[in-house]
């Protein structure tokens, strides 16, 4: 008969626990399409595994132990003199050192190793891609083919991605769950991220960074497709009536209602995404080292209004 007592319970663990696995699969931080999400999934579930076994015993204890000792129950063990355990004050002392080390380790170990700003080694040449936080949108410039697009980036598979990321509006912040890193964006800084997605598909892109009336509207479509594809989605972009040259941009940067619908520009003014961090900075300068963390200053300034 006492066992029947606990079914109840154990039915109760059993169906959160499968509910919370089958939800498992439709989390896109679970489902990583590239080595930085890969490695933040396995720290993520490390970390929850470790707590998991100071917290899950805790939960069973909070039920086990009122039902156990309760004032009904004639047949628990009484102690009235019984005070201090050396075995129970070893463990409980001992496990949460061991996983609090554990866990320094680990934090300490993949900070350095999943530092945003660290290129991600590779045979093949990174594609650099300038992000630029708008109200609320995104602007991507791709520098090398002089080309730009509203909330949509494409690239190839298996080629490391090199980001710029700065805002021309309050602070927001880059993320793209399935392949890693969320990552701040700050007028008049520059702050990088490295990525790579070594699957094809279209991921979803995000603001996780409260950024005014239209934040929840503040998505983006990132597509990973082969190197072919890649370069028959640039040549469809040149095709676009569209350039972003200063008076353009200004609109483009005016805040928008709703989701602002994709849309290319088959030229880019030169020295736009400098233009936009000087806004806020005129000293600004780029680090030319990939690791920097910051800009540089200067005593001169560049006036993109001024340049071809």
């Amino acid at each position: 008969m006492k066992r029947k007592r606990y079914f109840p319970f154990v039915g109760f663990l059993a169906l959160g626990a499968v509910t919370f696995l089958a939800g498992c699969s439709t989390i896109v931080l679970f489902d990583p399409k590239g080595p930085i999400g890969e490695s933040e999934r396995f720290v993520i579930i490390i970390a929850a595994v470790l707590m998991a076994i100071v917290v899950v015993p805790v939960f069973i204890m909070a039920f086990w132990f009122p039902r156990k000792y309760r004032a009904s129950n004639t047949e628990a063990t009484y102690m009235p003199k019984w005070s201090y355990s050396a075995k129970i004050d070893s463990f409980m002392w001992g496990v949460p050192i061991a996983i609090v080390t554990v866990l320094a380790i680990l934090a300490w170990t993949r900070t350095h190793s999943l530092d945003p700003f660290k290129p991600i080694p590779s045979a093949a040449k990174p594609l650099t891609i300038e992000a630029v936080c708008l109200d609320w949108k995104w602007l991507f410039i791709y520098p090398d083919q002089n080309i730009a697009a509203v909330n949509q980036i494409t690239f190839p598979v298996k080629v490391p991605l090199s980001f710029k990321i700065t805002s021309d509006t309050v602070m927001g912040s880059f993320f793209i769950p399935q392949l890693g890193s969320q990552i701040y964006a700050m007028a008049g800084m520059q702050t990088r991220l490295h990525l790579l997605a070594d699957k094809p598909g279209t991921y979803a892109g995000q603001n996780q960074q409260l950024t005014g009336r239209g934040y929840a509207n503040m998505r983006f479509q990132a597509k990973a497709v082969s190197p072919e594809e890649f370069q028959a989605w640039v040549q469809k972009i040149r095709q676009s009536p569209e350039k972003l040259d200063l008076d353009r941009y200004e609109q483009l940067a005016k805040p928008s209602a709703g989701y602002y619908p994709v849309t290319y520009f088959s030229a880019v003014k030169s020295g736009l995404y400098e233009y936009i961090l000087r806004k806020y900075d005129p000293n600004w300068r780029e680090d030319p080292s990939p690791m920097s963390r910051g800009s540089l200053s200067t005593s001169r300034g560049t006036d993109v209004s001024k340049e071809d």
